[in-house]
């Protein structure tokens, strides 16, 4: 049984209090709901205590707090989390959000990053120098929880994923102590980090590999929803045979309305949206072979690779209602592109989606074991979100996600990129990193052996 925070005695709050640079917010507080909300508007828990960290002290004082007070413990970052694992009910947060800091090093492009960050933040200081690192495709994500879950979007064809550019890590372990993790110190954690997610600690800084990227031509193509089959046929050579210069997810989608033209509002469409980090002046020969399929509306050009990042996040602010449902797939077969012209053609409000993200070029050229991720060989992570503003459309939209995920499940690989999914058990956890789960098991017991750090797609320390 753990303890719950409205049964510790007020003393033992108060000692624990001036132990800390951050601030407690307890249930009782006029932050508490503020502070309690996530990106997933759906997600409504009710911690027993939320520690808003500084620095590191504080995250080692929170988890020592946390641990000999058998209390549940969640670690947010960034509060993206699909599944708001972020939060747990009645328990403790430790909440990064106010350690946050961008240090760009000239001398080797490195970038060392605040656990609490959003990518953002990280674009806004790295843009001046010349330089991006691979994330995903909304700045709006916490840093840390993209990166420990791998790190798919626009740079990976050409830089591999997030994880493939982490140099090093900071960390604070579950018995309290701190350490750094790189490919010659604590070389086992800073395998399982690299796509365990936070079952191994607290990652309180972390430092990437930055690439020159400054201008990068893309942004969105759209066909007519009927036109599925024959544009997913022709993405899935084309994309595959592309140069790792350029990328693009496919989509089904419906346009909810300004920035695009009147004339798409509320209409599906099957859309791709490139980007293209090769050189300025082939960007139209590039794309002859895209425009040279018809589409009806394109907005591609020449723009700040943040200004490509943060292109969805007007339409995707942070409160509204998110069902997620995720799997890789080795293909994009007639037979499932069939289904994604059913359910493309069905959405149920104009925000829900369905996404297709390449893993070929870099990220597919990693060996299936050399990180936990393991789905190197698959083509695709695929991602279908039930999304809307209004809390009772939650079941419209958890229903059509769950109705066309059945749909094409049988078509997957069996697993699902973990940042994609929900709270789906043990066994979705264990398919998901498929051979690699029994050195992670190993890796956890070494390290958290009581499962402290539980409320995530959880790994349990092997036994």
């Amino acid at each position: 049984m753990t303890t719950l925070i409205k049964d510790l005695e007020v003393a033992v709050v108060e000692k624990f209090a001036t132990l800390l640079r951050g601030t407690i917010i307890l249930p009782a507080d006029k932050a508490y709901d503020d502070t309690r909300k996530v990106y997933n508007g759906m997600i409504d828990k009710h911690p027993g205590m939320i520690v808003k960290c500084v620095d590191v002290a504080d995250v080692m004082h929170a988890v020592n707090f946390g641990r000999d007070n058998n209390l549940l413990l969640a670690v947010r970052g960034g509060g993206h989390n699909g599944g708001g694992l972020g939060l747990c009910e009645e328990g403790l947060v430790i909440d990064l959000s106010g350690i946050k800091f961008v240090l760009v090093s000239q001398k080797n492009n490195t970038v060392k990053v605040g656990g609490g960050n959003l990518w953002g933040e990280v674009d806004h200081a790295t843009h001046p120098f010349g330089l991006a690192i691979p994330a995903g495709i909304i700045s709006t994500t916490g840093v840390g929880g993209l990166t420990l879950g791998g790190g798919v979007g626009y740079l990976s064809r050409k830089y591999g994923l997030t994880i493939d550019n982490l140099l090093e890590a900071d960390m604070v372990l579950a018995d309290g102590s701190f350490v750094t993790v790189n490919a010659t110190e604590n070389t086992d954690l800073f395998w399982a980090i690299r796509g365990g997610g936070g079952n191994f600690g607290i990652v309180t800084s972390f430092t990437f590999q930055a690439h020159p990227i400054t201008n990068v031509y893309g942004g969105p193509t759209l066909w007519p929803i009927e036109r599925t089959k024959e544009i997913m046929a022709w993405y899935n050579k084309f994309i595959q045979d592309a140069p790792d210069e350029l990328n693009g997810f496919i989509a089904t989608m419906i346009i909810p309305g300004p920035p695009f033209p009147e004339s798409l509002h509320h209409k599906q469409f099957c859309g791709i949206i490139w980007c293209y980090l090769g050189d300025e002046n082939k960007a139209e020969e590039v794309f002859k072979p895209i425009m040279g399929l018809n589409p009806v509306f394109a907005h591609v050009g020449t723009m700040s690779y943040p200004a490509l990042q943060s292109m969805f996040d007007g339409l995707l602010p942070p409160g509204l209602q998110w069902y997620w449902r995720a799997d890789f797939f080795d293909d994009l077969s007639a037979e499932a592109s069939e289904k994604h012209l059913e359910f493309g053609s069905k959405i149920p409000t104009p925000l829900s989606q369905m996404h297709m993200y390449p893993i070929s070029g870099a990220a597919g050229r990693v060996a299936k074991d050399a990180t936990p991720w393991a789905y190197r060989d698959a083509k695709y992570a695929g991602v279908i979100v039930g999304v809307d503003p209004e809390p009772a459309n939650a079941e419209k939209i958890s229903t059509w996600c769950k109705e066309y995920w059945n749909s094409v499940h049988p078509f997957s690989s069996g697993g699902a990129y973990l940042n994609f999914i929900m709270d789906e058990g043990e066994e979705r956890v264990k398919t998901s990193y498929k051979g690699n789960y029994a050195r992670l098991s190993k890796i956890k017991r070494q390290y958290d052996p009581k499962n402290l750090f539980r409320v995530n797609q959880n790994i349990k320390p092997a036994i």
